[in-house]
């Protein structure tokens, strides 16, 4: 079976995860990359061996490409998207899908109209424990969900924004803390409720940061339409990156996740539990965060093995609307100090 022909627009700091991905992958051949910065594109296309370009209207044009990952600033995200569908490629996006719930909608319905996939990275959704609470919840051994949390405390300095032309920023990024940092373990405590979301209600600032336009600080409630709460409290000016927590109040027992682990203790006290496997690395390149792992990889493998088979995918792009529409009215409700119905 012949592989797909894949390019990568985008060649930053996320970029390894996908461009070894695909050298790793049986179904999957990277033959072109894009970036504005021709240095960057040119090394990652030494790297890869493959071709490199700094426009992707012209790579679009000039090479027989099946699959294009979109890995650039966030504000980047839809309209690369509508492109890229237009010319009737399938589509991977890294997260946020985009920054307002509308240009993610209109991300879906120009895939849809265009007959092509489109899939977004939220690769947390993969980790060895993360797959243990949820199956846990699915199969009803927890019982019904009564209540969820989470929290995450991390450093993001003015440093780090100042060495960036677009983070920082409402136009390019679309927030902060929450959008960027915090996203992945929101996706998950709503992933883990499984419900749909009544309203948000929340607060939006910034304590720490002289040089960014966006919030450090956000913490609120998810009403879900079952009736339960979810209490999420994120900043990005704590003195480390400190583990992420989540927690799941079930009938019959409580799955907590701190970093990648998950332990879920039943009323009965019986205790399960599920770490990241160790034997599971990938050696990305320097630079690269360690706790990135190597859920990219499976993700990414899932979606080459559902264009293959033709199966639904695991995390579409309506499923990732879900958590746009989530982040979006979290925005909205700190901006405008007031509930938020979705």
């Amino acid at each position: 079976m012949s592989k797909f022909k894949v390019a990568i627009i985008g060649c930053g700091n996320i970029f390894p995860m996908h461009a070894i991905s695909i050298q790793l992958s049986d179904d999957a051949e990277l033959v072109a990359v894009c970036d504005n910065k021709e240095d960057r594109a040119k090394q990652a296309a030494e790297k890869f061996n493959c071709t490199y370009y700094t426009s992707y209207e012209e790579m679009l044009d000039k090479e027989e490409i099946d699959v294009v990952h979109i890995c650039t600033p966030h504000y980047l995200h839809a309209p690369m998207t509508a492109y890229v569908a237009s010319k009737g490629k399938h589509i991977l996006t890294e997260k946020p899908m985009s920054i307002t719930t509308e240009d993610g909608q209109n991300m879906v319905d120009v895939c849809e109209s265009n007959g092509v996939t489109l899939g977004v990275i939220f690769q947390n959704r993969y980790n060895p424990g993360s797959q243990l609470i949820k199956d846990a919840i699915v199969d009803g051994s927890l019982g019904q969900v009564l209540g969820a949390k989470c929290s995450v405390t991390w450093n993001r300095s003015d440093e780090y924004y100042s060495k960036s032309d677009w983070k920082g920023t409402w136009a390019k990024e679309g927030g902060g803390v929450l959008i960027d940092q915090a996203i992945h373990t929101m996706d998950l405590m709503r992933w883990f409720v499984g419900e749909e979301i009544e309203y948000v209600d929340a607060q939006i600032g910034n304590r720490a940061h002289e040089i960014i336009e966006v919030e450090d600080s956000v913490e609120g409630v998810v009403k879900f339409k079952n009736g339960i709460f979810g209490g999420f409290f994120a900043i990005n000016y704590h003195s480390y990156d400190a583990p992420v927590e989540i927690e799941v109040h079930c009938e019959n027992g409580i799955a907590k996740m701190i970093g990648e682990k998950a332990t879920i203790v039943y009323n009965d006290g019986k205790e399960v539990s599920r770490d990241k496997n160790p034997n599971e690395e990938i050696d990305y390149g320097e630079g690269v965060k360690m706790y990135w792992g190597v859920s990219h990889l499976k993700q990414i493998r899932d979606f080459y093995e559902s264009l293959n088979s033709g199966g639904a995918l695991y995390i579409d792009g309506k499923e990732a609307l879900k958590t746009q529409k989530m982040i979006s009215g979290i925005y909205q409700s700190g901006k405008e100090l007031k509930r938020i119905y979705l």
